[in-house]
């Protein structure tokens, strides 16, 4: 018997390319100008890290280039006026007074009088009498006069090197004489490198955390909630200062681990109820059913499913943790006296800004709003391209 065949119903449903979790996600990601924009800016601050990284730029941040306090220009914009330098019109003085003095022309300044000199004429006379031992006739200014000597050589070696300094920068000097511009360069490298190695830390602790005490339940659950609520319990500060008291050496890597271990509990209550929640759906009983391992089952189906969660928790403690690379910078357990950071410039800077001197505060400041900014920007367009909610009513 002959078949009949109905040319209008296809044999096979073509598969489009690219119609993957993934490749949606990017779909709309794209379509999303604000998570566009904010990625570009990312990539710029991530471009500055790494070059700074490799020392293609702000190598030289630690490079005395200006005089101290050298007021921003922003390459010719700006007027600037030099702060007053009362110190060097002091030191320029002493020097000229050594310098009179070493010719010949007058051992100090008019203005000066020596209350020994009537005392030393007195006991020089006395010496060429007889009356005393050559060996007992000293000069009591003798040694004075040979460290000013000394004192107006190394003035004059100073006087040389600052006129050889910059009395304006683009984005101001600090009380060193170094560039801020350079500087903010070099504190971005080690701020973001910071938060974001910490809160990936963090949050690859908490979400692996979470899912074991989600998905597992029973003794497992109990004994991870416990460790939980002892690190839940102390005061977050006071956490942070004793495992840096514990590690006892600054440093990046010290920073990262401080935050990193101490920042994982958010992320486990989070992932712990999402992974409760997940586990008793139909997907992931068929998966069972189906014999696949539960760390396929942990990691390859429900993990998916709930990373918009963790990237939140990503952005927000990058944020997080950049301002408590501050704190510690602040209480003498951040980075190390060698290396810049926001959070060390912020801790020179309030200093300077009750002198008036607000351009260090401005560069960092600026510098770390803009990258929090764009960066939660990102991760919130991230979020959307991602949660299933939204997947399922497109």
């Amino acid at each position: 018997m002959r078949q009949t065949h109905d040319s209008s119903v296809p044999e096979t449903i073509p598969e489009k390319s690219g119609n993957g979790f993934w490749a949606l996600a990017w779909l709309r990601f794209r379509d999303d100008r604000v998570g566009v924009v904010s990625i570009i800016f990312v990539a710029a601050f991530f471009i500055i890290v790494f070059l700074s990284a490799l020392g293609a730029v702000a190598s030289d941040w630690n490079k005395e280039v200006g005089i101290h306090d050298a007021p921003p220009d922003l390459w010719g914009l700006l007027t600037p006026v030099p702060p007053p330098e009362a110190m060097g019109n002091a030191a320029q003085r002493v020097a000229q007074t050594i310098k009179t003095a070493q010719h010949g022309e007058a051992l100090l300044p008019s203005t000066v009088v020596d209350p020994l000199a009537e005392t030393l004429a007195q006991l020089q006379g006395e010496r060429m009498e007889g009356a005393f031992p050559e060996s007992r006739v000293v000069d009591p200014l003798a040694e004075t006069l040979r460290e000013l000597g000394a004192e107006g050589m190394v003035l004059s070696a100073v006087e040389e090197k600052n006129a050889a300094k910059r009395t304006s920068l683009p984005f101001g000097g600090d009380r060193w004489g170094r560039d801020v511009l350079t500087k903010t360069i070099k504190g971005s490298q080690i701020s973001i490198t910071v938060g974001l190695s910490a809160a990936l830390l963090a949050t690859l602790l908490g979400t692996l955390l979470g899912a074991l005490a989600g998905y597992y339940g029973g003794r497992t659950d109990d004994v991870l909630n416990w460790a939980y609520s002892v690190f839940n319990a102390i005061p977050y500060l006071l956490l942070i200062l004793a495992v840096a008291a514990v590690l006892q050496q600054r440093g990046v890597m010290t920073v990262i681990l401080i935050l990193g271990l101490t920042g994982w509990t958010g992320v486990f209550r989070l992932i712990r109820a999402e992974y409760l929640k997940h586990r008793g759906r139909e997907y992931v009983q068929a998966a069972r059913a189906f014999g696949v391992p539960d760390r396929r089952i942990l990691f390859l189906h429900i993990l998916p499913n709930v990373s918009h969660v963790a990237l939140v928790k990503v952005s927000l403690l990058a944020v997080g943790f950049i301002k408590a690379e501050v704190i510690l910078s602040f209480l003498g357990f951040g980075v190390a006296v060698d290396e810049v950071s926001w959070g060390s410039m912020l801790n020179d800077a309030y200093q300077e800004l009750i002198l008036g001197r607000w351009w260090e505060l401005a560069a960092a400041g600026g510098a770390m709003a803009l990258f929090v900014t764009v960066f939660s920007l990102l991760t919130d367009a991230m979020r959307d391209a991602l949660d299933p909610k939204i997947r399922e009513t497109s």
